[in-house]
């Protein structure tokens, strides 16, 4: 669970964000994906540990991810609801503690896209080890150069679909 300071989330997003930095992400891996989901959905399958972006006419890029451990997994559908470049981080039982955006100790990494609802995040990491396995309270970690991919391509109000 991840959550902004003025929230209750099991971690707090400080929103000490800067601007995105002009240097182009590598994309996704483009994989054929037949489901029922328009272009610009994004979909978390949390069995396989991997979240497609949907770009339509059957494809999607594919990304690895690391998900919620067990007990602390989710299913169910979402709105991106910020956009946060270096999100400064502070874990819940301690908020005085505050790790700044950028820091290499920051379990943030290098981006967050905030999920309505209030407790997850799809975001990147300081543990690209943890990707692909089932390591989070319940938020989607990505590798600081996927999330950043996708940072670029989705936008406030994009579709979140989590499933297991």
């Amino acid at each position: 669970m991840c959550r902004i300071a003025a929230s209750a989330y099991a971690c707090v997003i400080f929103l000490a964000a800067t601007a995105v930095g002009s240097a182009p992400a590598e994309a996704g891996e483009a994989v054929s994906f037949r489901a029922n989901y328009s272009a610009g959905t994004i979909v978390v399958k949390t069995g396989e540990r991997r979240l497609y972006y949907v770009t339509g006419d059957g494809q999607a890029l594919r990304y690895r991810v690391g998900v919620g451990k067990a007990g602390m997994q989710w299913a169910g559908t979402a709105q991106i609801d910020g956009k946060y470049i270096k999100p400064a981080w502070a874990s819940p039982s301690d908020t005085t503690r505050v790790i700044p955006g950028g820091s290499p100790s920051n379990p943030m990494g290098v981006a967050a896209l905030t999920l309505s609802g209030g407790q997850y995040a799809i975001h990147g990491t300081n543990r690209p080890d943890s990707i692909g396995g089932f390591v989070s309270l319940g938020c989607i970690r990505m590798y600081n150069q996927d999330v950043m991919d996708l940072f670029q391509r989705v936008s406030v109000g994009t579709p979140v679909v989590v499933t297991r």
